[in-house]
């Protein structure tokens, strides 16, 4: 079956032209995204991911493209016709087609796209062994609470995590603190047993599944602590995991080529993760 996306009130064809050259999105990185799980042909947390595209969408001074009940329309739509129950759903609003001109121009309508893919979700080996990743500095720009399209500083850090052999990075600011991932938020156990990590602000993205696991953590009894930890910290932590919506709750068992504690999955993290596994099938 061919792939069809929801691009400008139409769907058409995944390889298709259909963005316009002039589209403030190509030429300027001018919008916003999000990416949502469907589990068994239903998006996860679907309230909490447009509540977030709602909050960039302002801060950037761009108005939603329809009402959240025909985003579910066409967002249920694009799932049917490309015949997937399993999948990662792109969701993309810019500010719409206008002349090349930094200055934006008035009353412009939103450019909305729509993709879905087969969900590329962590192995089963990654969630019972963990993962290693490697830290560097933080070179993105001083928004990073709004979901933007412009990823460029991701990218390339992602890629240079990729040719060390790691899923994922985390980028640590000035003060040599961990922010977040290149696409996930960063946890660690600290020695008196409290889950620790960066608290919101705009220095990271406020994650959907980091809400979530904070909700189920607190629900578990455990002390969780929204403070910023440094590298040395993670280093020396009792455990350690990240958190996405293509990632879950994944556990890092390996920083810079060391071995966090014992070098496997911890009791603390394991907790989460259940529970997040348990709420991903309930709350879709």
């Amino acid at each position: 079956m061919s792939r069809v996306a929801y691009v400008d009130r139409r769907y058409v064809s995944i390889a298709a032209p259909a963005v316009r050259v002039e589209d403030r999105g190509l030429q300027f990185a001018d919008g916003v995204y999000e990416v949502i799980k469907c589990v068994s042909g239903r998006p996860c947390d679907l309230e909490r991911h447009l509540n977030r595209l709602e909050r960039s969408l302002t801060a950037l001074a761009i108005p939603m493209p329809a009402s959240r009940a025909a985003l579910k329309t066409i967002i249920r739509s694009t799932l049917h016709r490309n015949g997937l129950h399993d999948a990662l759903i792109y969701l993309q609003v810019d500010r719409g087609v206008a002349p090349r001109n930094h200055v934006v121009p008035a009353r412009l309508r939103p450019t909305l796209i729509v993709t879905v893919r087969r969900s590329s979700l962590p192995r089963a080996t990654e969630l019972s062994h963990g993962i290693g990743i490697i830290t560097l500095p933080d070179d993105r720009w001083k928004r990073c609470d709004i979901k933007s399209v412009s990823l460029l500083p991701n990218v390339l850090a992602r890629q240079q995590g990729a040719a060390a052999g790691c899923r994922e990075i985390w980028l640590y600011d000035a003060d040599g603190c961990v922010t977040e991932g290149a696409g996930s938020n960063a946890y660690i156990v600290d020695t008196d047993g409290n889950l620790v990590t960066r608290p919101l602000g705009q220095a990271i993205l406020g994650g959907v599944t980091r809400e979530v696991v904070l909700e189920l953590a607190r629900d578990e009894g455990i002390a969780v602590v929204e403070r910023p930890f440094s590298v040395a910290e993670a280093h020396n932590a009792r455990e350690a995991f990240l958190t996405s919506t293509s990632s879950l709750v994944l556990p890092v068992t390996a920083i810079d080529g060391r071995g966090v504690a014992n070098g496997m999955p911890g009791s603390i993290t394991s907790r989460p993760l259940q529970r997040y596994l348990d709420h991903m099938m309930k709350a879709a």
